[in-house]
């Protein structure tokens, strides 16, 4: 669990609003955190009115829902679930474990090749700038986590490897500048 201190001391503000508490799961047991919360949910769903906004969604925005549930809410995916039950579509739990299967596969996928930035990190680690190394170090070990708690890199082997000889050039070329500023001052 971890606690997320508001920025600023709350004597001084007198506002507690921004502070929040997470709980942190091991990876290894995301399926079963995930099956609690749509249960829970799940009990939530007599409670929600028919004024509810999903209910104007059309049957393609809900079956949307159900492609990404990681961009919605447990209580939006149970109930748009719950109104395409009622509207007479078939969806049953193999065809809802498939939907979350092509989304990982999407998910999976790396960003759009970092052309630019590769670019920019190789002409700023040249030039001996620490922003050199940021871009270096950004390519090659940034990650991203997936809705089943899986990890992964977040750029594509070559983005990656051009990410680590940016890195390793800019460090390079920022101790010898620093190295010849010592020396000849």
């Amino acid at each position: 669990m971890a606690d997320n201190l508001p920025p600023v001391d709350i004597t001084f503000s007198g506002n507690t609003v921004g502070h929040q508490y997470e709980i942190q799961i091991d990876p290894a047991n995301f399926a079963n955190a995930e099956s609690i919360l749509e249960e829970q949910e799940m009990q939530s769903l007599p409670l929600v009115g028919d004024d509810h906004y999903l209910y104007q969604f059309s049957d393609e925005e809900l079956f949307e829902i159900l492609q990404k549930p990681d961009e919605w809410n447990k209580l939006d995916y149970a109930l748009a679930r719950e109104i395409l039950l009622k509207r007479g579509k078939d969806i049953d739990q193999e065809k809802l474990d498939l939907l979350k299967q092509e989304r990982l596969m999407q998910l999976r996928e790396p960003e759009p090749q970092q052309k630019y930035w590769i670019i920019f990190g190789y002409i700023s680690a040249l030039l001996g700038g620490l922003l050199g190394i940021a871009i270096g170090y950004m390519l090659f070990s940034s990650k991203k986590s997936l809705p089943n708690g899986e990890r992964i890199f977040s750029y594509s082997d070559h983005d990656r490897k051009h990410g680590t000889n940016i890195f390793y050039i800019g460090l390079f070329v920022f101790t010898i500048s620093v190295l010849i500023r010592i020396l000849w001052g």
